[in-house]
């Protein structure tokens, strides 16, 4: 017998489409053992049955202290009360160990604004419990009360408490008790990644792919998919060859290319639903209406009223300030204001010294605490410094323009 008989068959070529399904199949396989990971990790319910979500929307919820508009969109918190407090609150009646999650679905909270959880249930039913809440990108991250030793017994009333002053409304969806099951946290997840994305102020450089928060975003977890995914392809082409042919970086750029494939159409999908948007809010409208409808156009219809009032923008024409609390707004203003000479702060909330104004310069304000006013005398003050002669030209809520007299 030769020695040739008794070497190991080489292993066969794989044609390129067998090469594909090889892909396929550990791209699949990596997936499944990614989500089955995440699950075990994250999952506090049952597997199996188990009680489901229980959601109210903003028309259940009571505004027990501040002040709040409802709205198609939701209950729009306009102003906290004199201590800058707002308090929404809700009846319930459910079990504490079946709902270990409590969402509350806000968007806008401003900057410097706390957020806390109170609840009572008829385990200790003369005290009221408190639990501190996490503020992400503007919106509230749902608290984990699984392990808290106060949530126990049947709950019977939850409540939202802001504290501190809001710079701009913000908006109340509804609050959701979530039983942390596996079939739940999928779901949760898909519509993250599904979610609407709309076109923002910073749309021109990224787009996140989903909800502006989430507990899993998607490139995440298609990154560690195609990680996974090559290490289960480089084992199988060591120790099985026969089946999956000897190892080639084909395959693997096949994986990631399905990977970046699933990440594009979620894309386009996203922009198919933005153009449908943007045809809704401006088509048919004039070059003003457009403006009117986009997202600052209350702040486009106050600079409106505020070039009526001003001269004709000329090289020696007026000067303008414009001052407002969020960057966005002075921002904005300035824009609509151009071609005068505007001056703003582009980097912090600052008002002009009082020295720099002279005779002549208007200044706008929006939406800026500390700016006061006295008709009688015609003084302009800010932040408690050197009064200024002034005339009000005009006022509007939480805006006005001033003439420097």
């Amino acid at each position: 017998m030769s020695s040739e008989s008794l070497a190991p068959a080489a292993p066969r070529p794989v044609a390129p489409s067998q090469q594909a399904l090889v892909a396929l199949f550990v791209f699949c396989a990596a997936a499944a053992l990614c989500v089955l990971g995440y699950l075990s990790l994250a999952a506090q319910g049952r597997w199996l049955g188990g009680a489901t979500a229980k959601r109210w929307n903003a028309a259940e919820l009571a505004v027990q202290r501040g002040t709040a508009r409802a709205g198609k969109d939701g209950l729009t918190v306009l102003a906290p009360d004199e201590t800058n407090t707002v308090v929404i609150s809700l009846d319930t009646a459910f079990r504490s160990t079946d709902y270990p999650v409590i969402a509350w679905r806000v968007a806008g909270v401003p900057d410097g604004v706390q957020a806390a959880l109170l609840w009572y249930s008829d385990y200790k039913a003369s005290r009221m419990f408190t639990r501190t809440l996490a503020i992400e990108a503007g919106q509230i991250a749902p608290a984990d009360l699984a392990r808290d030793p106060n949530w126990v017994g049947t709950i019977r009333g939850l409540a939202l408490v802001l504290r501190g002053p809001l710079a701009r409304p913000v908006l109340v969806r509804g609050v959701t008790a979530k039983t942390m099951t596996p079939r739940e946290i999928l779901g949760d997840r898909v519509r993250e990644w599904l979610a609407f994305e709309a076109w923002n102020g910073t749309s021109i450089n990224s787009v996140t792919g989903g909800a502006d928060v989430q507990e899993l975003p998607l490139p995440a977890l298609l990154a560690a998919i195609v990680l996974l995914a090559s290490l289960i392809y480089a084992a199988l082409s060591r120790w099985v060859p026969g089946r999956v042919g000897p190892f080639r970086p084909q395959v693997v750029g096949y994986v990631f290319v399905a990977a970046w494939l699933l990440l594009d159409t979620r894309w386009q999908w996203n922009l198919v639903r933005q153009a449908a948007a943007s045809y809704d809010r401006y088509a048919g409208k004039s070059w003003q209406e457009r403006h009117y409808a986009a997202e600052d156009g209350e702040l486009f219809a106050f600079i409106d009223r505020v070039r009526e009032q001003l001269p004709p923008a000329s090289e020696q024409g007026p000067r303008v300030f414009v001052v407002a609390s969020v960057i966005y707004f002075r921002d904005r203003a300035a824009y609509h204001l151009y071609p005068y000479n505007v001056y703003f702060d582009p980097w912090q909330d600052t008002m002009p010294p009082v020295p720099a104004l002279r005779p002549g310069d208007y200044l706008v304000v929006y939406r800026r605490v500390g700016v006061q006013y006295e008709p009688a005398d015609h003084r302009l003050r800010w932040d408690g410094g050197e009064p200024i002669a002034a005339d009000l030209l005009f006022a509007d809520a939480g805006a006005a323009l001033f003439r420097i007299r």
